[in-house]
Protein backbone atom coordinates (compact mmCIF):
# COMPACT_ATOMS: atom_id res chain seq x y z
CA UNK A 1 0.00 0.00 0.00
CA UNK A 2 1.78 3.36 -0.93
CA UNK A 3 0.49 6.52 0.76
CA UNK A 4 0.13 9.68 -0.59
CA UNK A 5 0.41 12.91 1.48
CA UNK A 6 -1.50 15.80 -0.73
CA UNK A 7 -0.05 19.10 -1.12
CA UNK A 8 -1.11 21.64 -3.62
CA UNK A 9 0.41 22.02 -6.93
CA UNK A 10 1.24 24.69 -9.52
CA UNK A 11 -2.44 25.57 -11.36
CA UNK A 12 -2.28 25.11 -15.01
CA UNK A 13 -5.20 25.82 -17.98
CA UNK A 14 -3.95 22.63 -19.65
CA UNK A 15 -5.72 19.72 -18.93
CA UNK A 16 -5.01 17.86 -16.07
CA UNK A 17 -4.01 14.57 -18.06
CA UNK A 18 -4.20 12.91 -21.17
CA UNK A 19 -5.12 9.25 -22.03
CA UNK A 20 -5.34 6.55 -18.75
CA UNK A 21 -2.22 7.00 -17.19
CA UNK A 22 -1.18 8.50 -13.93
CA UNK A 23 1.25 9.16 -11.62
CA UNK A 24 1.66 10.94 -7.91
CA UNK A 25 1.87 13.98 -9.32
CA UNK A 26 -1.12 13.52 -11.72
CA UNK A 27 -2.92 12.81 -8.33
CA UNK A 28 -1.85 16.08 -6.81
CA UNK A 29 -3.19 18.03 -9.58
CA UNK A 30 -6.55 16.07 -9.95
CA UNK A 31 -7.34 17.08 -5.87
CA UNK A 32 -6.20 20.48 -6.08
CA UNK A 33 -8.49 20.60 -8.89
CA UNK A 34 -11.38 18.75 -7.31
CA UNK A 35 -10.92 20.81 -4.00
CA UNK A 36 -11.47 24.27 -5.91
CA UNK A 37 -14.66 23.00 -7.47
CA UNK A 38 -15.46 21.38 -3.80
CA UNK A 39 -14.97 24.88 -2.10
CA UNK A 40 -17.32 26.50 -5.12
CA UNK A 41 -20.05 24.37 -3.94
CA UNK A 42 -19.61 25.29 -0.12
CA UNK A 43 -18.14 21.71 0.75
CA UNK A 44 -16.28 21.30 4.08
CA UNK A 45 -14.33 17.73 5.00
CA UNK A 46 -11.77 16.58 6.76
CA UNK A 47 -8.21 16.87 5.95
CA UNK A 48 -7.58 14.04 3.15
CA UNK A 49 -5.45 11.29 2.85
CA UNK A 50 -5.35 9.04 -0.43
CA UNK A 51 -4.35 5.33 -0.32
CA UNK A 52 -3.09 3.57 -3.78
CA UNK A 53 -4.32 0.13 -3.25
CA UNK A 54 -4.35 -3.09 -5.42
CA UNK A 55 -7.14 -5.29 -6.56
CA UNK A 56 -5.85 -8.23 -3.33
CA UNK A 57 -6.03 -5.65 -0.64
CA UNK A 58 -9.26 -4.20 -1.77
CA UNK A 59 -10.88 -7.91 -1.56
CA UNK A 60 -9.19 -7.11 1.99
CA UNK A 61 -10.81 -4.00 3.05
CA UNK A 62 -13.76 -5.84 2.07
CA UNK A 63 -13.92 -8.82 4.25
CA UNK A 64 -12.86 -6.73 6.94
CA UNK A 65 -15.79 -4.24 6.71
CA UNK A 66 -13.75 -1.84 5.14
CA UNK A 67 -11.67 -0.52 7.99
CA UNK A 68 -7.86 -0.46 8.53
CA UNK A 69 -6.12 -1.82 11.38
CA UNK A 70 -9.04 -4.08 12.09
CA UNK A 71 -8.72 -7.48 14.79
CA UNK A 72 -8.53 -11.01 13.39
CA UNK A 73 -11.51 -13.15 12.86
CA UNK A 74 -12.05 -15.96 11.38
CA UNK A 75 -15.21 -15.08 9.35
CA UNK A 76 -12.71 -12.31 7.87
CA UNK A 77 -10.89 -15.24 6.24
CA UNK A 78 -14.14 -16.74 4.80
CA UNK A 79 -15.18 -13.53 3.32
CA UNK A 80 -11.85 -12.68 1.43
CA UNK A 81 -12.09 -16.61 -0.23
CA UNK A 82 -15.16 -16.27 -1.08
CA UNK A 83 -14.57 -13.03 -2.28
CA UNK A 84 -11.53 -13.71 -4.50
CA UNK A 85 -13.16 -16.81 -5.82
CA UNK A 86 -16.23 -14.69 -7.18
CA UNK A 87 -13.81 -11.69 -8.29
CA UNK A 88 -11.29 -14.65 -10.08
CA UNK A 89 -14.30 -16.37 -12.14
CA UNK A 90 -15.75 -13.07 -12.94
CA UNK A 91 -18.90 -12.88 -11.30
CA UNK A 92 -18.49 -9.73 -9.23
CA UNK A 93 -16.25 -6.46 -10.08
CA UNK A 94 -14.49 -4.55 -7.44
CA UNK A 95 -15.43 -0.80 -6.16
CA UNK A 96 -13.41 2.04 -7.36
CA UNK A 97 -12.65 2.82 -4.03
CA UNK A 98 -13.72 2.51 -0.17
CA UNK A 99 -13.28 5.71 2.09
CA UNK A 100 -13.22 5.97 5.70
CA UNK A 101 -15.17 8.02 8.19
CA UNK A 102 -12.40 9.12 10.28
CA UNK A 103 -9.77 12.45 10.56
CA UNK A 104 -7.91 12.87 8.31
CA UNK A 105 -10.66 10.70 6.29
CA UNK A 106 -8.98 7.88 4.45
CA UNK A 107 -10.08 7.20 0.61
CA UNK A 108 -8.61 3.64 -0.73
CA UNK A 109 -8.47 4.18 -4.43
CA UNK A 110 -7.40 1.38 -6.96
CA UNK A 111 -4.16 1.46 -8.55
CA UNK A 112 -6.31 -0.69 -11.55
CA UNK A 113 -8.30 2.73 -12.53
CA UNK A 114 -7.57 5.33 -14.98
CA UNK A 115 -6.89 8.86 -14.51
CA UNK A 116 -10.53 9.40 -15.24
CA UNK A 117 -11.85 7.20 -12.56
CA UNK A 118 -9.42 8.44 -9.83
CA UNK A 119 -10.84 12.00 -10.50
CA UNK A 120 -13.81 10.83 -9.89
CA UNK A 121 -13.34 8.38 -6.86
CA UNK A 122 -11.64 11.49 -5.65
CA UNK A 123 -14.28 13.87 -6.15
CA UNK A 124 -16.91 11.45 -4.87
CA UNK A 125 -14.87 10.20 -1.87
CA UNK A 126 -12.62 12.66 -0.64
CA UNK A 127 -15.32 15.43 -1.01
CA UNK A 128 -18.95 13.99 -1.09
CA UNK A 129 -18.30 11.22 1.50
CA UNK A 130 -16.35 13.43 3.15
CA UNK A 131 -18.06 15.84 3.73
CA UNK A 132 -21.55 14.24 4.45
CA UNK A 133 -19.09 12.09 7.34
CA UNK A 134 -18.03 15.56 8.79
CA UNK A 135 -21.57 17.07 8.93
CA UNK A 136 -24.39 14.98 9.07
CA UNK A 137 -25.61 15.28 12.41
CA UNK A 138 -25.77 10.94 13.23
CA UNK A 139 -22.22 11.22 12.02
CA UNK A 140 -21.37 14.23 14.98
CA UNK A 141 -23.53 12.70 17.20
CA UNK A 142 -22.49 8.97 17.92
CA UNK A 143 -19.00 8.73 16.23
CA UNK A 144 -15.41 10.09 16.86
CA UNK A 145 -13.78 10.66 13.67
CA UNK A 146 -10.70 11.43 15.40
CA UNK A 147 -10.24 8.55 17.68
CA UNK A 148 -11.77 5.68 15.45
CA UNK A 149 -7.96 4.97 14.06
CA UNK A 150 -6.11 4.79 17.48
CA UNK A 151 -9.06 2.61 18.81
CA UNK A 152 -8.94 0.47 16.69
CA UNK A 153 -5.27 0.02 16.18
CA UNK A 154 -5.85 -0.64 20.72
CA UNK A 155 -8.60 -2.91 19.65
CA UNK A 156 -6.18 -5.02 17.64
CA UNK A 157 -3.71 -5.20 19.43
CA UNK A 158 -5.88 -6.19 23.02
CA UNK A 159 -7.81 -9.11 21.04
CA UNK A 160 -3.71 -9.86 19.98
CA UNK A 161 -2.59 -9.92 23.69
CA UNK A 162 -5.50 -12.11 24.49
CA UNK A 163 -5.28 -14.73 21.98
CA UNK A 164 -1.97 -15.51 23.18
CA UNK A 165 -2.57 -15.43 26.88
CA UNK A 166 -5.79 -17.16 27.14
CA UNK A 167 -5.52 -18.93 23.64
CA UNK A 168 -6.92 -17.93 20.37
CA UNK A 169 -10.39 -20.60 20.56
CA UNK A 170 -11.42 -18.64 24.06
CA UNK A 171 -11.32 -15.50 22.06
CA UNK A 172 -12.74 -16.63 19.24
CA UNK A 173 -15.82 -18.36 21.14
CA UNK A 174 -16.76 -14.59 22.99
CA UNK A 175 -16.16 -12.64 19.65
CA UNK A 176 -18.67 -15.22 17.66
CA UNK A 177 -21.66 -14.75 19.99
CA UNK A 178 -20.71 -11.17 20.38
CA UNK A 179 -20.82 -11.01 16.69
CA UNK A 180 -24.15 -12.88 16.74
CA UNK A 181 -25.50 -10.15 18.93
CA UNK A 182 -23.57 -7.31 17.26
CA UNK A 183 -27.36 -5.90 15.69
CA UNK A 184 -28.17 -5.50 19.08
CA UNK A 185 -25.42 -4.13 20.25
CA UNK A 186 -26.44 -0.31 19.90
CA UNK A 187 -27.77 2.62 21.66
CA UNK A 188 -30.60 3.67 19.51
CA UNK A 189 -30.99 7.15 21.39
CA UNK A 190 -28.87 9.52 23.48
CA UNK A 191 -28.54 7.93 27.10
CA UNK A 192 -28.19 9.50 30.33
CA UNK A 193 -25.41 8.81 32.46
CA UNK A 194 -26.09 5.47 34.67
CA UNK A 195 -26.52 6.12 38.23
CA UNK A 196 -24.71 3.88 40.57
CA UNK A 197 -26.35 2.21 43.64
CA UNK A 198 -24.95 5.12 46.54
CA UNK A 199 -26.54 7.73 44.27
CA UNK A 200 -30.05 5.82 44.24
CA UNK A 201 -30.49 5.07 47.57
CA UNK A 202 -29.45 9.28 48.02
CA UNK A 203 -32.42 9.52 45.54
CA UNK A 204 -34.81 7.60 47.29
CA UNK A 205 -33.86 8.85 50.41
CA UNK A 206 -35.11 12.62 49.44
CA UNK A 207 -38.17 11.31 47.42
CA UNK A 208 -38.99 9.98 50.99
CA UNK A 209 -38.63 13.65 53.12
CA UNK A 210 -40.21 15.26 50.01
CA UNK A 211 -43.29 13.24 50.70
CA UNK A 212 -43.31 13.65 54.05
CA UNK A 213 -43.26 17.43 53.74
CA UNK A 214 -45.63 17.23 51.42
CA UNK A 215 -48.12 15.14 53.06
CA UNK A 216 -51.44 15.76 53.93
CA UNK A 217 -53.87 13.80 55.99
CA UNK A 218 -57.11 15.00 54.23
CA UNK A 219 -55.87 13.00 51.36
CA UNK A 220 -56.48 9.80 53.37
CA UNK A 221 -60.43 10.49 53.07
CA UNK A 222 -60.57 10.49 49.64
CA UNK A 223 -61.99 7.05 48.58
CA UNK A 224 -59.26 4.96 47.02
CA UNK A 225 -59.01 3.27 43.66
CA UNK A 226 -60.61 0.02 43.09
CA UNK A 227 -58.85 -2.77 41.07
CA UNK A 228 -55.50 -0.92 40.94
CA UNK A 229 -52.60 -2.82 40.19
CA UNK A 230 -49.91 -3.18 43.23
CA UNK A 231 -45.90 -2.53 42.27
CA UNK A 232 -43.51 -4.40 43.24
CA UNK A 233 -41.22 -2.09 45.11
CA UNK A 234 -38.38 -4.86 44.89
CA UNK A 235 -38.73 -5.61 41.16
CA UNK A 236 -39.18 -1.48 40.22
CA UNK A 237 -35.83 -1.42 41.78
CA UNK A 238 -33.91 -3.66 40.43
CA UNK A 239 -34.99 -3.08 37.24
CA UNK A 240 -34.02 0.88 37.51
CA UNK A 241 -31.00 -0.09 39.19
CA UNK A 242 -30.29 -2.27 35.49
CA UNK A 243 -31.42 0.18 33.67
CA UNK A 244 -33.88 -2.28 32.30
CA UNK A 245 -35.38 -2.72 29.32
CA UNK A 246 -32.83 -2.29 27.96
CA UNK A 247 -31.86 -2.46 24.18
CA UNK A 248 -28.56 -2.70 24.12
CA UNK A 249 -27.99 -6.39 25.12
CA UNK A 250 -23.99 -6.11 24.74
CA UNK A 251 -24.07 -3.02 26.65
CA UNK A 252 -25.54 -5.09 29.29
CA UNK A 253 -24.03 -8.35 29.20
CA UNK A 254 -20.38 -6.16 29.37
CA UNK A 255 -21.92 -4.46 32.38
CA UNK A 256 -24.02 -7.00 33.99
CA UNK A 257 -23.12 -10.68 32.77
CA UNK A 258 -22.21 -12.65 36.51
CA UNK A 259 -19.49 -14.45 35.16
CA UNK A 260 -17.85 -13.11 32.25
CA UNK A 261 -13.83 -12.20 33.29
CA UNK A 262 -12.83 -8.37 32.95
CA UNK A 263 -10.95 -9.21 28.93
CA UNK A 264 -14.19 -11.28 28.08
CA UNK A 265 -16.10 -7.65 28.89
CA UNK A 266 -13.18 -5.81 27.14
CA UNK A 267 -14.12 -8.04 24.04
CA UNK A 268 -17.94 -7.02 23.95
CA UNK A 269 -17.01 -3.57 24.34
CA UNK A 270 -14.91 -3.52 20.97
CA UNK A 271 -17.41 -5.47 19.75
CA UNK A 272 -20.11 -2.93 20.84
CA UNK A 273 -18.26 0.10 20.02
CA UNK A 274 -17.60 -0.99 16.66
CA UNK A 275 -21.41 -2.05 15.85
CA UNK A 276 -22.31 2.01 17.19
CA UNK A 277 -19.71 3.38 14.96
CA UNK A 278 -21.58 1.72 11.93
CA UNK A 279 -24.93 2.91 13.14
CA UNK A 280 -25.22 6.04 11.39
CA UNK A 281 -24.27 4.36 8.03
CA UNK A 282 -27.53 2.24 8.25
CA UNK A 283 -29.47 5.01 8.29
CA UNK A 284 -28.01 7.44 6.02
CA UNK A 285 -27.05 4.99 2.47
CA UNK A 286 -29.35 6.82 0.49
CA UNK A 287 -28.21 10.04 1.59
CA UNK A 288 -24.48 10.05 2.08
CA UNK A 289 -24.48 7.94 -1.54
CA UNK A 290 -26.93 10.44 -2.80
CA UNK A 291 -24.81 13.66 -1.72
CA UNK A 292 -21.12 11.60 -3.19
CA UNK A 293 -22.99 10.75 -6.47
CA UNK A 294 -24.10 14.50 -6.73
CA UNK A 295 -20.82 16.17 -6.00
CA UNK A 296 -19.06 13.95 -8.07
CA UNK A 297 -21.10 15.07 -10.85
CA UNK A 298 -21.24 18.61 -9.83
CA UNK A 299 -16.87 18.58 -9.79
CA UNK A 300 -16.91 16.31 -12.81
CA UNK A 301 -18.96 18.87 -15.11
CA UNK A 302 -17.38 22.39 -13.70
CA UNK A 303 -13.66 20.62 -14.43
CA UNK A 304 -15.17 19.38 -18.13
CA UNK A 305 -16.41 23.32 -18.41
CA UNK A 306 -12.82 24.69 -17.25
CA UNK A 307 -10.90 22.57 -20.18
CA UNK A 308 -9.10 20.36 -17.14
CA UNK A 309 -10.37 17.14 -18.63
CA UNK A 310 -10.71 16.49 -22.47
CA UNK A 311 -13.62 15.04 -24.15
CA UNK A 312 -12.58 11.56 -23.99
CA UNK A 313 -12.26 11.08 -20.51
CA UNK A 314 -15.72 13.15 -19.91
CA UNK A 315 -17.38 10.39 -22.25
CA UNK A 316 -15.85 7.95 -19.87
CA UNK A 317 -16.48 9.79 -16.62
CA UNK A 318 -20.55 9.77 -18.29
CA UNK A 319 -20.16 5.62 -19.07
CA UNK A 320 -18.88 5.03 -15.04
CA UNK A 321 -21.62 7.52 -13.80
CA UNK A 322 -25.05 6.08 -16.00
CA UNK A 323 -23.71 2.77 -14.68
CA UNK A 324 -23.56 3.96 -11.17
CA UNK A 325 -27.12 5.35 -11.13
CA UNK A 326 -28.53 3.21 -13.28
CA UNK A 327 -32.04 1.40 -11.77
CA UNK A 328 -33.22 -2.13 -13.08
CA UNK A 329 -36.83 -2.35 -13.92
CA UNK A 330 -38.80 -4.93 -11.69
CA UNK A 331 -38.38 -7.91 -14.05
CA UNK A 332 -34.93 -7.15 -14.72
CA UNK A 333 -32.84 -10.08 -13.63
CA UNK A 334 -30.48 -7.55 -12.06
CA UNK A 335 -33.48 -6.12 -10.02
CA UNK A 336 -32.54 -6.17 -5.88
CA UNK A 337 -34.45 -3.33 -4.74
CA UNK A 338 -34.14 -0.01 -5.15
CA UNK A 339 -30.18 1.18 -6.18
CA UNK A 340 -29.34 3.96 -3.42
CA UNK A 341 -27.14 5.54 -5.69
CA UNK A 342 -29.92 6.11 -8.36
CA UNK A 343 -32.73 6.82 -5.57
CA UNK A 344 -30.12 9.41 -4.00
CA UNK A 345 -28.73 11.19 -7.38
CA UNK A 346 -32.48 11.58 -8.36
CA UNK A 347 -33.81 13.29 -5.25
CA UNK A 348 -30.85 15.28 -4.98
CA UNK A 349 -31.31 16.63 -8.65
CA UNK A 350 -34.83 17.22 -7.58
CA UNK A 351 -34.31 19.42 -5.15
CA UNK A 352 -32.40 21.25 -7.32
CA UNK A 353 -34.58 21.40 -9.91
CA UNK A 354 -37.22 22.74 -6.99
CA UNK A 355 -35.07 24.80 -5.41
CA UNK A 356 -34.35 26.74 -9.51
CA UNK A 357 -37.75 26.24 -11.39
CA UNK A 358 -40.29 25.20 -9.63
CA UNK A 359 -43.92 24.44 -10.70
CA UNK A 360 -47.12 25.19 -9.08
CA UNK A 361 -47.57 21.85 -7.87
CA UNK A 362 -43.63 22.20 -6.25
CA UNK A 363 -45.04 25.39 -4.97
CA UNK A 364 -47.81 23.46 -3.17
CA UNK A 365 -45.97 20.22 -1.58
CA UNK A 366 -42.96 22.51 -0.78
CA UNK A 367 -43.36 26.10 0.09
CA UNK A 368 -40.22 26.39 2.18
CA UNK A 369 -37.73 25.94 -0.26
CA UNK A 370 -39.35 26.56 -3.85
CA UNK A 371 -38.39 29.14 -6.33
CA UNK A 372 -35.43 30.46 -2.94
CA UNK A 373 -32.44 29.78 -5.38
CA UNK A 374 -30.30 28.62 -3.81
CA UNK A 375 -29.82 24.42 -4.37
CA UNK A 376 -26.71 24.19 -2.82
CA UNK A 377 -27.61 25.70 0.64
CA UNK A 378 -30.50 23.65 0.48
CA UNK A 379 -29.05 20.16 0.10
CA UNK A 380 -26.13 20.86 2.49
CA UNK A 381 -29.06 21.92 5.00
CA UNK A 382 -30.23 18.33 4.04
CA UNK A 383 -27.28 16.23 3.68
CA UNK A 384 -26.22 17.84 7.32
CA UNK A 385 -29.81 17.59 9.03
CA UNK A 386 -31.68 14.25 7.74
CA UNK A 387 -31.43 10.39 7.86
CA UNK A 388 -33.00 8.63 4.83
CA UNK A 389 -36.26 7.58 6.32
CA UNK A 390 -36.89 11.07 7.26
CA UNK A 391 -35.35 12.74 4.44
CA UNK A 392 -37.64 10.73 1.66
CA UNK A 393 -40.45 11.32 4.12
CA UNK A 394 -39.73 15.42 3.41
CA UNK A 395 -38.21 15.68 0.19
CA UNK A 396 -39.73 13.02 -2.47
CA UNK A 397 -41.81 14.84 -4.53
CA UNK A 398 -45.28 13.54 -7.20
CA UNK A 399 -42.64 14.36 -9.79
CA UNK A 400 -40.06 12.09 -9.32
CA UNK A 401 -42.58 9.36 -7.95
CA UNK A 402 -44.20 9.46 -11.18
CA UNK A 403 -40.98 9.53 -12.61
CA UNK A 404 -40.18 6.51 -11.19
CA UNK A 405 -43.68 4.93 -11.52
CA UNK A 406 -43.47 4.43 -7.64
CA UNK A 407 -47.39 2.81 -6.59
CA UNK A 408 -47.84 0.86 -2.99
CA UNK A 409 -48.84 -2.70 -3.48
CA UNK A 410 -50.30 -4.15 -0.43
CA UNK A 411 -49.27 -8.38 -0.03
CA UNK A 412 -51.07 -9.37 2.63
CA UNK A 413 -51.03 -13.15 3.79
CA UNK A 414 -54.52 -13.55 4.63
CA UNK A 415 -55.97 -12.29 1.55
CA UNK A 416 -55.21 -14.35 -2.26
CA UNK A 417 -54.97 -11.35 -4.38
CA UNK A 418 -52.44 -7.93 -4.24
CA UNK A 419 -54.31 -5.04 -3.66
CA UNK A 420 -53.02 -1.34 -5.16
CA UNK A 421 -53.53 0.21 -2.21
CA UNK A 422 -52.19 4.05 -3.43
CA UNK A 423 -51.92 5.68 -7.03
CA UNK A 424 -50.84 8.86 -8.28
CA UNK A 425 -53.41 11.32 -6.73
CA UNK A 426 -52.85 13.52 -4.00
CA UNK A 427 -54.04 11.14 -1.10
CA UNK A 428 -51.66 8.58 -3.14
CA UNK A 429 -48.68 10.59 -3.24
CA UNK A 430 -48.67 11.24 0.42
CA UNK A 431 -49.35 7.39 1.30
CA UNK A 432 -46.35 6.33 -1.01
CA UNK A 433 -44.44 8.46 0.30
CA UNK A 434 -44.98 7.16 3.93
CA UNK A 435 -44.75 3.68 3.37
CA UNK A 436 -41.37 4.06 0.91
CA UNK A 437 -39.91 6.44 4.03
CA UNK A 438 -40.53 3.42 6.09
CA UNK A 439 -38.41 0.79 4.06
CA UNK A 440 -35.58 2.72 5.29
CA UNK A 441 -36.39 3.22 8.90
CA UNK A 442 -34.38 0.82 11.18
CA UNK A 443 -37.06 1.18 14.09
CA UNK A 444 -39.46 -0.28 11.55
CA UNK A 445 -36.67 -3.05 10.05
CA UNK A 446 -35.00 -4.50 13.09
CA UNK A 447 -36.38 -6.44 15.23
CA UNK A 448 -37.66 -4.66 18.55
CA UNK A 449 -35.64 -6.85 20.92
CA UNK A 450 -34.57 -5.77 24.86
CA UNK A 451 -33.62 -7.19 27.87
CA UNK A 452 -36.77 -6.96 30.39
CA UNK A 453 -35.57 -8.37 33.45
CA UNK A 454 -33.61 -10.37 35.62
CA UNK A 455 -33.29 -11.75 38.75
CA UNK A 456 -29.96 -11.83 40.21
CA UNK A 457 -30.97 -13.20 43.46
CA UNK A 458 -33.04 -15.86 42.20
CA UNK A 459 -32.38 -18.48 39.43
CA UNK A 460 -30.23 -15.42 37.34
CA UNK A 461 -32.02 -16.37 34.13
CA UNK A 462 -32.04 -13.52 31.70
CA UNK A 463 -35.50 -12.58 29.89
CA UNK A 464 -35.74 -11.15 26.52
CA UNK A 465 -39.09 -9.77 24.68
CA UNK A 466 -39.24 -9.82 20.67
CA UNK A 467 -42.01 -7.08 20.36
CA UNK A 468 -43.59 -8.63 17.09
CA UNK A 469 -44.51 -5.74 15.02
CA UNK A 470 -47.73 -6.94 12.94
CA UNK A 471 -47.31 -10.24 15.15
CA UNK A 472 -44.40 -10.66 12.29
CA UNK A 473 -41.93 -13.37 14.72
CA UNK A 474 -38.48 -14.30 14.16
CA UNK A 475 -36.97 -17.30 11.66
CA UNK A 476 -37.18 -19.92 14.47
CA UNK A 477 -33.64 -21.54 13.90
CA UNK A 478 -31.59 -18.23 13.74
CA UNK A 479 -33.67 -17.03 17.18
CA UNK A 480 -32.51 -19.99 18.58
CA UNK A 481 -28.88 -20.23 17.33
CA UNK A 482 -28.77 -16.34 18.28
CA UNK A 483 -30.64 -16.80 22.00
CA UNK A 484 -27.68 -19.74 22.52
CA UNK A 485 -24.67 -17.42 22.30
CA UNK A 486 -26.41 -14.87 24.13
CA UNK A 487 -27.00 -17.29 26.82
CA UNK A 488 -23.30 -18.05 26.79
CA UNK A 489 -22.21 -14.97 27.24
CA UNK A 490 -24.77 -14.63 30.20
CA UNK A 491 -23.48 -17.50 31.86
CA UNK A 492 -27.26 -18.91 33.01
CA UNK A 493 -30.52 -19.82 31.17
CA UNK A 494 -31.91 -17.33 28.87
CA UNK A 495 -35.81 -16.98 27.38
CA UNK A 496 -36.58 -15.21 24.51
CA UNK A 497 -40.75 -14.53 24.27
CA UNK A 498 -42.41 -13.12 21.22
CA UNK A 499 -44.82 -10.61 21.98
CA UNK A 500 -47.50 -9.23 20.46
CA UNK A 501 -47.21 -5.53 21.61
CA UNK A 502 -51.06 -4.67 21.27
CA UNK A 503 -52.58 -7.26 23.35
CA UNK A 504 -49.68 -8.64 25.34
CA UNK A 505 -49.79 -11.84 24.19
CA UNK A 506 -46.80 -14.43 24.36
CA UNK A 507 -46.79 -15.59 20.74
CA UNK A 508 -44.10 -17.55 20.43
CA UNK A 509 -40.94 -18.36 23.11
CA UNK A 510 -37.33 -19.57 22.63
CA UNK A 511 -35.47 -21.41 25.48
CA UNK A 512 -31.30 -21.94 25.53
CA UNK A 513 -29.14 -23.24 28.51
CA UNK A 514 -25.46 -21.70 28.64
CA UNK A 515 -22.93 -23.98 27.50
CA UNK A 516 -19.47 -24.20 29.59
CA UNK A 517 -17.32 -23.21 27.08
CA UNK A 518 -16.03 -19.48 28.57
CA UNK A 519 -16.16 -19.82 32.31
Amino acid sequence: MASLTLAPAAKTQEPLFTGNDWDFDTIRRIHEACEVEARALGLSWYPNQIEIITAEQMLDAYSSIGMPLFYKHWSFGKHFAQQEASYRRGHMGLAYEIVINSDPCISYVMEENSATMQTLVIAHAAFGHNHFFKNNYLFRQWTDAEGILDYLDFAKAYISRCEERYGQQAVEQVLDAAHALMSQGVHRYPRKKRPDLASEQRRERERQEHGEQIFNDLWRTLPAKTGAAKGDPALDRRRALLELPQENILYFLEKVAPRLRPWQRELLRIVRLVAQYFYPQRQTKVMNEGCATYVHYRIMNALSEKGLIDEAAYLEFLTSHTNVIRQPNFDDRSFGGHNPYALGFAMMQDIARIVEQPTEEDRAWFPQIAGIGDPMAVLRDCWENYRDESFIAQFLSPKLMRDMRLFHVVDDPDETELRVEAIHDERGYRKMRRSFARQYDVAWLDPDIEVVDVDLEGDRRLIVHHKALNRITLQKEDAKRVLQHLADLWGYDAVLKEVDPATGTVLVEHNASARPIFF
